[in-house]
């Protein structure tokens, strides 16, 4: 008898949100009540998905066509799928995603001004309708996320635009989870970490009581 499918839990929010300290806690929460978690990232997560990341992020490849980010997203994402996400779903075990499509939207289309249309075309062609059960919004203000990026110095291709860009993708963000609320949780990542981790870990318990702090 195959097992029941797993939860699948993407991470979202801009830059500074504190989504990689929140995955890792929130990860321990979710295995101390006995349930296997898969953590990964986007884009990533794969041979080919890491090889996209360098190429993505890398700020000496400023010239990068707003379009071809996008496709490069979406190609990740696909190889993502196959090895990664689906695989450990069908398996039972719960997947903890760092970003997935909302990022397209927030990035690419709100930052970026890719149609939105042509990403939920993409969407429909990549994803197949897999969508996360729950999505966790670490939403905080522009500023403070850019703050917390200086302080921990060195800077990526996308952390180097300029502060209109990143209000642009938080304004999406946040539309997408005021259209969609009962995926979204949105969180105050300008509070202290263990109280974001809370917050979080009552969203995700909510799904079936499978894990709590």
């Amino acid at each position: 008898m195959n097992p029941e499918r797993g939860k699948f839990i993407s991470v979202e929010g801009g830059e500074g949100a504190g989504k990689s300290t929140l995955l890792g806690g929130l990860r321990k929460a979710i295995e101390r009540h006995g349930v296997a978690v898969v953590q990964t990232r986007e884009p990533g997560g794969t041979a080919l998905g890491e090889r996209v990341r360098g190429l993505v992020l890398d700020p000496a490849l400023r010239g990068i066509d707003a379009q071809a980010e996008l496709l490069l997203m979406f190609a990740s994402r696909a190889q993502l799928l196959r090895e990664v996400i689906r695989p450990a779903l069908d398996a039972g075990h719960w997947v903890l995603c760092d970003r997935f499509t909302d990022a397209s939207y927030a990035y690419q289309g709100g930052g970026r001004g890719q149609p939105t249309a042509f990403i939920a075309d993409l969407e429909r062609w990549v994803c197949t309708g897999l969508q996360p059960d729950l999505t966790l919004l670490l939403d905080v203000p522009v500023a403070v996320g850019r703050g917390r990026v200086a302080a921990r110095g060195g800077v990526d291709r996308i952390e180097v635009e300029a502060d209109a860009f990143f209000e642009r993708v938080r304004a999406t963000y946040r539309d997408r989870a005021a259209a969609e609320p009962q995926r979204f949780r949105v969180l105050d990542a300008s509070q202290p970490p263990a109280a974001v981790l809370q917050a979080a870990a009552d969203a995700v318990l909510a799904l079936g009581g499978a894990c709590a702090t």
